[in-house]
């Protein structure tokens, strides 16, 4: 994983990934559009044995969000090839998810990008962004135990970029950083009840003898 998405990870700034696709000629030629993100559809970040990670974004969760001059790039780094701040890309969000739109035609490597996504190519962006606040929930069974993280506001939006490969690494290692201290806090939480439950079986046990 490049150092850089590392960097950006312990920094607090997480990426997730979206499809893309090219619209036709007759539509707009040079522009491209996706979902950022999709509201209240929860997916799966990581999963180990009895355990699985699960994120959904609110359909709330961009109300306050900074959005002022959000870029689109490749792979998150290099030239910008399409700015909010000068109407060649637009981020909002709809009754689905945040909505995505690119225009890509005005810089000659966006318009190479742009013929790699139509020819399929390029078929999946990632968003870079901050969180502001989340809520947790869990769910167990004897087998299982899932988190449920619902991200209730995005501080702020930085960048879509489509990506060569989508950022699952990157996806996976945050889950994992962010959700350790939430697996230990359940391990310990299950530790504990197994500990209460034998004692009280010890203390019915004594009393069913007394008796």
């Amino acid at each position: 994983m490049p150092k850089t998405i590392e960097e950006k990870i312990n920094g607090g700034r997480v990426y997730r990934q979206m499809e893309v696709r090219a619209l036709d000629e007759n539509e707009s030629q040079y522009t491209v559009e996706g979902y950022a993100t999709t509201f209240d559809q929860p997916y799966e970040l990581y999963s180990e044995p009895g355990y699985r990670f699960m994120e959904q974004v609110s359909r709330s969760a961009f109300d306050n969000t900074d959005m002022s001059d959000v870029i689109m790039q490749f792979d998150h780094s290099g030239k910008v090839y399409a700015r909010k701040s000068n109407g060649t890309l637009l981020v909002d969000p709809d009754e689905h998810g945040l909505k995505v739109k690119a225009y890509l035609g005005g810089t000659e490597g966006g318009r190479q990008l742009y013929e790699e996504i139509k020819g399929g190519y390029v078929t999946k962006m990632s968003f870079g962004f901050t969180v502001n606040s989340d809520e947790l929930a869990k769910e167990e069974t004897e087998a299982l135990v899932t988190i449920t993280r619902t991200i209730t506001g995005i501080k702020k939006l930085y960048d879509v970029s489509a990506v060569s490969l989508p950022a699952n690494d990157t996806t996976a290692i945050y889950a994992r950083n962010y959700g350790e201290g939430v697996i230990a806090e359940v391990k310990e939480e299950i530790r504990l009840a197994t500990e209460r439950r034998a004692r009280k079986e010890e203390l019915l046990k004594s009393i069913m003898k007394e008796v």
